[in-house]
């Protein structure tokens, strides 16, 4: 009996050992598979207290702005690809939709109609709309300088404005035209009966085949063109419109009146990310190129030509001598002259309440 008791003890000791062995074992797994979810449990026990749930609030939801180019995706518009890319807008809490523009679209009627909410143009095209009653303002000047010039090969004997009288001389027409008009007044002659005006197309083909005197080009486009064609700078002459007195101001800024009367900050927010773009574009037109190539179509323009573009552009949003900080600003002479041309020549018929027509009060509230 008492080997059987000491047998019988010696079983139950064995049992109970390998019982608190099992249990050990089993508490060491937890510690290592369940402290993610422990961490977990606790971290929304915190999550959940009073004193944190007064003081956490939802982010809030990007503020959308449609924005309506004049053209298609190129260095014209550089800026505000590169404060996408960079995401500028996102900083300020909105999502830009660049929507890009073309030959059968008009900024105007797009934002007027509300399929905008900024829009890109000149600064003539802004006017006959507001004549027109869409409820459209002017809330920043990009381009400070007009882009316009008159190109002619040298041979062809145009030295100045006077000498255009007996030549042919083109451009694309379509509100385009204006400052070249007034040119013509400038030197008293007639489009009708001293020269001959006529339309031109989209490509410098006529020019560089000898159909036409001199044509119509941007300082940044059509006259790089004619550069990258072969012919050098010094066989050309060209009349510059700044030079002449007769520039009217280009790429703008406006927004719906209707949509802007709720939206100041968020307009404020728009302008202030869309000029800190261009100011890095720029300081740096290889990474503004990059940009727009990734939106350019694909085999419709190099490399190259952008970063020419880049470069001219960049000359008339900064002229030299102009103060950066004023970048953005319609200046009130350069407008009122753009507005007196556009009446002069029958773009609008009536004269324009100009302080109406822009406000700088979006572009003050974006440098604060």
């Amino acid at each position: 009996m008492n080997v059987t008791k000491g047998k019988f003890r010696g079983g139950l000791l064995m049992a109970v050992m390998i019982m608190i062995i099992s249990l050990l074992a089993g508490c060491g797994g937890n510690n290592n598979n369940n402290a993610p979810a422990a961490e977990a449990t606790a971290g929304t026990e915190a999550s959940a207290s009073p004193e944190t749930a007064a003081t956490t609030e939802p982010a809030a939801d990007p503020v959308t702005v449609k924005l309506q180019l004049k053209w298609v995706p190129q260095a014209q518009f550089a800026g505000y690809f590169l404060a996408q890319d960079k995401g500028y807008y996102a900083e300020e809490g909105l999502n830009v939709e660049i929507l890009p523009g073309g030959p059968d679209i008009v900024p105007e009627q797009q934002v007027a109609g509300g399929s905008a909410d900024i829009g890109v143009d000149w600064v003539a095209s802004l006017l006959t709309s507001q004549e027109q009653e869409m409820p459209l303002v002017q809330i920043a000047q990009i381009f400070q300088k007009s882009g316009l010039v008159l190109v002619s090969k040298k041979e062809a004997g145009i030295s100045g404005p006077a000498d255009l009288k007996g030549k042919k001389v083109g451009n694309w027409m379509g509100g385009n035209e204006f400052e070249i008009l007034a040119l013509f007044d400038k030197y008293k002659l007639d489009s009708n009966k001293d020269l001959n005006f006529t339309k031109q197309g989209f490509t410098m083909d006529q020019f560089l085949g000898g159909e036409i005197d001199a044509a119509s080009a941007m300082t940044y486009n059509e006259y790089q063109v004619v550069l990258e064609s072969g012919i050098k700078a010094e066989d050309l002459n060209v009349i510059d419109m700044n030079d002449e007195g007769v520039a009217m101001l280009e790429d703008n800024l406006f927004a719906n009146k209707e949509w802007l009367a709720e939206n100041k900050e968020t307009a404020a927010k728009f302008v202030r990310a869309s000029l800190k773009g261009w100011k890095d574009a720029i300081a740096d037109p290889e990474a503004a190129v990059d940009s727009v190539m990734k939106l350019a179509e694909e085999g419709s323009t190099t490399r190259e030509h952008q970063l020419t573009m880049m470069t001219e552009v960049a000359k008339l949003i900064q002229p030299e001598g102009f103060d950066a900080a004023k970048m953005g600003y319609t200046d009130a002479a350069a407008f009122q002259q753009t507005a007196d041309i556009a009446l002069k020549f029958g773009v609008i018929k009536e004269a324009s309440k100009v302080d109406e027509a822009y406000t700088n009060e979006i572009v003050e509230m974006a440098a604060k």
